[in-house]
């Protein structure tokens, strides 16, 4: 997305959901018709960076989402595990990135936000499992997605973490208390088993890494989850 644009997130309907494969788990000696078998059944993409620091281990920077968008059109959703997520908004925003999400553990989490949003970024906030989750509501305002994590970031394939339900619970009441249109996203051991009780408590959109990419059908592993989802919601 060009500087100056004005990101939106893939729209949602009321009570709709959307599964968002993370390449964490593809393989990256395929990487792009491992993003191909899923293009049919997503219109969204995560893309997680970490810096080795923030989180101890390290994966991709604006050169491979650079490559990603010369491959696909998807909605690129980069979840920025790094200490200093400032030092590569603007490269990341070049390399053709939709949205940015930053920790609220870093810090200078108003300025961060303004700088997405003027690069022409969706504005997206995390906080981890062990962080209050009212430390969002200062920015809610400010953001268009809010990112629950359900493992502690940093590696895939974790057991999902029952407990951050309550906070997703939270977060629905105070952004529809506020009425405001940010969109929950949550990370972390999601799969057919766990989505569910997300969705009940009002998330709406599911990353999921293993549960896609390690399966023998990544396109209906997405159709899975997500039925299982929208199910939830519809009840």
């Amino acid at each position: 997305m060009s500087n100056g644009q004005v990101a939106r997130l893939p729209r949602l309907d009321p009570g709709e959901v959307r599964v968002a494969p993370s390449i964490l788990s593809a393989d990256f000696g395929r990487l792009a018709d491992d993003i191909a078998s899923v293009s049919s059944t997503t219109d969204w993409l995560h893309v997680d960076v970490m810096d080795g620091h923030f989180v101890p281990n390290v994966t991709i920077g604006p050169p491979v989402v650079a490559s990603l968008r010369r491959h696909t059109k998807l909605f690129l959703d980069c979840h920025l595990m790094m200490t200093d997520p400032g030092d590569f908004l603007g490269a990341f925003s070049a390399a053709g990135a939709d949205s940015a999400t930053v920790h609220v553990e870093v810090g200078d989490t108003e300025a961060l936000c303004a700088e997405m949003r003027g690069l022409g970024l969706g504005v997206g906030l995390v906080v981890n499992p062990e962080t209050p989750i009212d430390s969002a509501w200062p920015y809610l305002d400010a953001i268009d997605l809010l990112l629950v994590m359900s493992v502690h970031p940093g590696f895939g394939g974790q057991a999902f973490m029952p407990q951050t339900v309550a906070k997703v619970a939270a977060a629905r009441s105070e952004i529809d208390g506020r009425r405001l249109g940010v969109t929950i996203q949550v990370d972390g051991g999601i799969s057919v088993k766990t989505a569910p009780a997300m969705a009940a408590a009002g998330a709406r959109c599911f990353v999921a890494g293993s549960a896609v990419f390690h399966t023998p059908d990544h396109g209906q592993a997405v159709r899975e989850i997500e039925a299982a989802a929208a199910a939830a919601v519809a009840r």
